[in-house]
């Protein structure tokens, strides 16, 4: 993967639950573009509601590969629901909190809540910001006949820094 949208994992309960957070930050060059000033508007940067989608199946994701210790190759195979209500801007904190509802050898679905957290404001509780319900396929288990490198491109360096940094082992 090479974008990350989550910066770092703060719980985990191994094949249940995972809290991740992705801090927003102005200096994200893709904020500009979303959107940008124009004649008689100022600019007003938001982070893409595909980029927070992207965000919660990295979260959950983790937590379904996780649950196996990373053996399968977890791919997102459907968006079964996406709300977000709120659009999050330079400043502030997502929160995101995945929670496996059903997980078996071909795949799982998770449920994920999405909040906002004002740094700023450390006394208020989050802003709910959204529901965002995924599907994941283990591909080597779904996908026969079809041949796929032996190691796990999916999560590859990156994730494997990012939950490290976390706090979290994993395999080499």
């Amino acid at each position: 993967m090479r974008w990350m949208w989550i910066d770092r994992v703060v719980e985990l309960e191994r094949g249940r639950r995972l809290v991740a957070i992705k801090n927003i930050s102005l200096a994200e060059e893709h904020l500009h573009d979303h959107f940008e000033a124009a004649p008689g508007r100022a600019a007003l940067p938001v982070m893409p509601a595909s980029l927070v989608i992207e965000g919660m199946a990295q979260t959950a994701g983790i937590l379904v590969g996780h649950a196996e210790d990373f053996r399968e190759k977890v791919i997102l195979a459907k968006v079964s629901r996406a709300e977000i209500d709120v659009d999050p801007v330079p400043g502030f904190t997502i929160r995101y909190t995945a929670t496996v509802e059903q997980m078996d050898a071909a795949g799982a679905s998770t449920t994920g809540l999405v909040e906002l957290i004002d740094p700023a404001r450390p006394d208020r509780p989050p802003m709910p910001m959204g529901r965002i319900d995924l599907m994941f396929s283990h591909i080597d288990q779904n996908l026969a006949g079809h041949t796929f490198p032996e190691h796990n491109f999916v999560f590859g360096e990156g994730f494997k820094t990012l939950l490290r940094t976390s706090g979290i082992d994993v395999p080499a």
